[in-house]
């Protein structure tokens, strides 16, 4: 029998559980029965691999007395172990066992056996296990990082579900790293990464820890096509007044204006749900689930989204990244576009578009079920909405060269920034004026100061937020002037995607329902493939013309206001050819004079060395700029490697990036970061740059990568 996310119901089936099942089988309810009534025999032991099927691939051989044969146990008490083990091995005490801890390294402490209930060894001696299978009689010592400290994350694991003490399969603690790897992120990450937001967590997603206003209190606005959602929303409020939660009505004309002033009163934004009959046999509502990039996030976030999903997609999550699009869907739809994430202080703000290749991608997982050339129309149609009224649209369209930009509307300070974020920047400006910074800030948000040196430093700074790559020494000061390599490679893509799909799933026509209306836009407004195929060409035309760069094989970034090609060399020119932009002359030329430049000891730099300039305590390095590397780079690369025929090299590739990743799982405690220092040999994802990095401070185990 199956449960609903595929995994086996242990109480269906008499077979053993697998060493490698995940954290809730394994250390759940009754987990350690099965294991604990089924003894390995210490003598003529045949190992049947139909009753453990995890290692039914293994070469087995009868065996006779002897303990090793068999897959060893140990029954370990949780937590004066884990007591014993960080005390000895955890030497700079940040709740890890990782090489830079100057413990033993063959501490292990002592465990009780099946029948016997023996105390700890005394500390300053090497500790060694007893084996459930010899009755105690054999013991082993367990040494090294690598295997210390996937104990330190088993008995951290334990103890999260309450276990006194456990079964341990020794092949937990010697896993292959890849094989670990990969099940932490399919079994433990994604799980913990997954959020939905309803009633049953509104008090706790609702509050913004970025909600600098006197009162802070869980607020969320649902926007005027969504009245179900308000009355939804009303009636937990009105249930559960103990919460505090607001539910406000978005106004139908979204300004920037509007905007800046629902700063006062922040709040969460509306997305996607379901109807369900509940419990009671009524109806109600229920969050469409989504992922996002770490455990300290609770909102729907743009291209990352995008990022988790190939990843989803690959351990058969089609559902979770079904549901993301959905909400995509529903956020173009009220909201116009796909918001950073869904904040009110990201209404003016999208991301880089990625929602026709995530649709489409989805879609082919999806085809033969009922209702799925509907969801296509919808993500398709979304994707069109969203390219007319925002990325051809002004202010983002470059009128003279057709390219479009990062460059969201706003009004003043961002405001999901601390307050003493912009500081250095408006001291200056409080200084000139004769005030202090608060009056400053209150007078330049409500327009009654003007500064328009300081209306240009925000513009860009949304600009550079909006990219995605923030921040950037390519894009610092400048970013809303620059038709950029990614976004225009996006689009391109997404030209290319429509016109694919409307010519190949709808017969080359597809009406444009009144709800995926542009402004402007006529009723049964009539799409057809030629004109996206038009559009596309011209871009690639325009990008050719204007990105180009023959002699050093890449394409930069456009200046559209000094009418200037950039001169920062980034490794975002690999994004035309994962688009197909590039010609194969240009990828061949890419393939012999980029990838040296930005191919180091663990992958991708985000950019070159020479272009992100000298740093130092007045100039901190930028996260998207040299030496850093991230997922998002190197999949883009990889994959428009492998479009053109370069697979070894997209190989070569791959191969660092998750050669680098998997040391540093295996040498620092399960570490799984956003980004890394690719030029690092040891410690790869020490990265001194601002926001830190996600991923890397937790206690005893990694939560989420």
């Amino acid at each position: 029998m199956s449960l609903p996310n595929g995994r086996l119901n242990r109480h269906s089936t008499n077979k053993l559980e697998s060493p490698y099942s995940p954290a809730d089988i394994y250390y759940g309810d009754h987990s350690s029965s099965a294991r604990k009534d089924a003894k390995h025999r210490s003598f003529s032991a045949v190992i049947d691999p139909d009753t453990h099927p995890a290692l039914e691939a293994a070469h087995f051989r009868r065996s006779s007395l002897d303990a090793y044969a068999a897959p060893r146990k140990f029954l370990i008490p949780v937590e004066s172990t884990l007591r014993n083990l960080l005390a000895r091995e955890d030497t700079d005490h940040n709740s890890q066992i990782t090489i830079e801890d100057d413990g033993p390294k063959v501490t292990f402490p002592s465990c009780v056996n099946l029948h016997h209930d023996h105390h700890l060894t005394h500390l300053s001696q090497v500790l060694s296990v007893g084996t459930s299978a010899s009755e105690g009689y054999h013991r082993v010592d367990v040494r090294g990082t690598y295997m210390l400290s996937n104990l330190l994350q088993e008995l951290t694991l334990a103890q999260d579900y309450g276990r006194k003490q456990i079964i341990l399969d020794e092949a937990r603690l010697n896993e292959n790293p890849v094989d670990r790897l990969a099940r932490m992120i399919k079994d433990f990450f994604w799980h913990n990464l997954t959020r939905q937001i309803d009633g049953s967590n509104i008090a706790m997603v609702a509050k913004d820890p970025k909600d600098w206003t006197a009162d802070p209190r869980p607020r969320v606005y649902v926007p005027p096509g969504a009245p179900e959602q308000y009355e939804y929303y009303t009636k937990i409020a009105a249930k559960h007044p103990e919460i505090r939660l607001d539910v406000q009505w978005l106004a139908a004309d979204v300004t920037p204006e509007y905007i800046r002033d629902l700063n006062s009163a922040p709040g969460l934004l509306a997305i996607a749900m379901d109807e369900i009959i509940d419990e009671h046999g009524e109806m109600t509502l229920r969050g469409k689930p989504f992922v996002v990039p770490g455990g300290r996030f609770n909102e729907l976030y743009g291209w990352d989204s995008y990022m988790e999903s190939l990843g989803l997609l690959l351990n058969d999550r089609v559902d979770l990244c079904k549901s993301m699009v959905e909400n995509f869907c529903f956020c173009i739809q009220h909201y116009g576009k796909i918001l950073n994430a869904n904040r009110t202080y990201y209404l003016g703000r999208s991301q880089p578009p990625f929602l026709t290749d995530m649709t489409l991608r989805v879609y082919e997982r999806i085809r033969h079920e009922d209702g799925a050339l509907e969801f296509l129309r919808k993500g398709i149609l979304a994707a069109i909405k969203e390219y007319y009224s925002v990325w051809m649209a002004s202010p983002r369209l470059d009128e003279a060269t057709g390219l479009s930009r990062y460059r969201p509307v706003g009004v003043g300070v961002p405001p999901e920034t601390e307050s003493t974020h912009f500081q250095h920047v408006l001291d200056p400006y409080a200084k000139k004026h004769g005030i202090t910074f608060a009056e400053f800030v209150q007078g330049y948000n409500s327009g009654k100061i003007k500064e328009p040196e300081l209306d240009e430093y925000f513009l860009h700074d949304r600009a550079v937020r909006e990219s995605g790559h923030d921040t950037s020494y390519r894009l610092e000061k400048i970013a809303a002037n620059l038709a950029t390599v990614d976004l225009n490679s996006c689009l391109y893509k997404i030209e290319c995607d429509i016109a694919r799909t409307i010519r190949g799933s709808f017969g080359d026509r597809l009406v444009i329902p009144k709800e995926f209306h542009s402004a402007g836009q006529k009723m049964d407004m009539m799409e057809t493939s030629a004109i996206w195929d038009r559009r596309a060409r011209r871009r690639r035309m325009a990008m050719e013309k204007f990105m180009w760069d023959e002699t050093s094989g890449l394409y930069f970034d456009y200046d559209t206001v000094k009418k200037e090609r950039s001169s920062y060399e980034s490794v975002t020119t690999f994004w035309a050819m994962w688009s197909g932009v590039a010609t194969p002359r240009q990828a061949a030329s890419m393939v012999v004079k980029a990838l040296p430049l930005f191919e180091e000891l663990g992958g991708l730099a985000a950019g070159t060395e020479k272009s992100r300039g000298a740093v130092g305590l007045h100039r901190p390095n930028r996260q998207w700029d040299y030496p850093f590397g991230w997922a998002p780079q190197q999949i883009l690369a990889w994959t428009g490697l492998q479009r053109y025929g370069y697979v070894e090299e997209a190989q070569r590739l791959s191969y660092k990036w998750l050669f680098m990743m998997t040391k540093a799982f295996v040498n620092f405690n399960g570490v799984v970061v956003e980004k890394y220092d690719v030029t690092r040999p040891n410690d790869p994802h020490k990265v001194a740059a601002e926001y830190g990095n996600q991923g890397s401070g937790f206690k005893g185990i990694p939560r989420e990568g």
